[in-house]
């Protein structure tokens, strides 16, 4: 088993995740006309911080937004690059690396830079960010890259702090003559410092050929959020208005509660 970063194999990560990529821009685009006064059949433009593999950014694209996203890792950004220019779509995007909890917005997108209708974060990365400082500076530049009304999707994982078992995910998905199966464990969350530890293990198979299977693992560690952390986090930023939560359905009627009743929360930030 390699040890590798799976952000630095970028292909196997958007084969597994690509699944859900028309229910989530369908339901960005439903969150846009319901809370940012968005208007039927026209587009704005999307911000995308940690775009990772690039999937959401060029979908968005397709469907005629003006898109723009970043990514720490530079594999990543190669990767979403050229699928960009692979679909003839790199005029209505723009790319760069960049951290959550600093970015700038490039020249390339105007002086003063644009204000963007839209952004969004589905999958918990934002709890890559490790401190409470980094989560509010990251909450704040968003903020400042919106225009008033603006909304910022977030999606992340809550955290029971009362449940001392290991937890399992497996996906399984194809693509290309690529088999990709993709294994998380998560430790149980430790409440004084707020940090969860997570496995991922990735085998990758070739149907049909000789080439050698890939087998490749992944450990990082998150900040834990429960409902009422995340309720103090967005208070220290006022620029932001909680207006609905939903779950990792993505379903737009269906409207949650903000607490600890599920794990899988995304909140649905105005600018105000």
């Amino acid at each position: 088993m390699e040890a590798r970063d799976w952000y630095d194999t970028p292909l196997y990560y958007d084969i597994i995740f690509d699944v859900d990529t028309g229910l989530e821009a369908d339901f960005l685009e439903a969150m846009w006309r319901l809370h940012a006064g968005g208007i039927g059949g026209k587009c704005g433009s999307v911000l995308e911080p940690a775009c990772g593999s690039g999937r959401l950014i060029s979908e968005m694209a397709r469907r005629g937004w003006i898109t723009a996203g970043f990514d720490a890792n530079a594999h990543a950004i190669r990767f979403a690059r050229d699928r960009l220019k692979r679909q003839k779509l790199q005029r209505n995007a723009h790319l760069w690396e960049d951290r959550m909890e600093s970015f700038r917005l490039p020249p390339e997108l105007g002086t003063p830079p644009r204000q963007f209708d839209l952004a969004h974060c589905l999958v918990s990365s934002f709890k890559y960010l490790s401190s409470e400082r980094a989560a509010e500076a990251h909450l704040r530049l968003v903020a400042s890259a919106l225009r008033p009304g603006g909304i910022y999707v977030l999606g992340m994982h809550l955290t029971d702090y009362t449940d001392p078992r290991l937890t399992h995910e497996r996906w399984v998905a194809e693509r290309d003559g690529v088999h990709v199966v993709c294994n998380t464990r998560t430790w149980p969350a430790k409440r004084r410092t707020r940090e969860e530890r997570m496995r991922s293990r990735l085998l990758v198979t070739f149907p049909g050929t000789d080439r050698a299977p890939v087998r490749q693992e992944t450990h990082w560690t998150f900040r834990t959020y429960s409902a009422r952390q995340a309720r103090k986090l967005f208070r220290t930023v006022p620029e932001w208005e909680i207006v609905a939560c939903h779950d990792f359905h993505h379903d737009p009627d269906r409207v949650r509660p903000f607490d600890d009743s599920y794990a899988d929360i995304v909140f649905i930030l105005r600018r105000r």
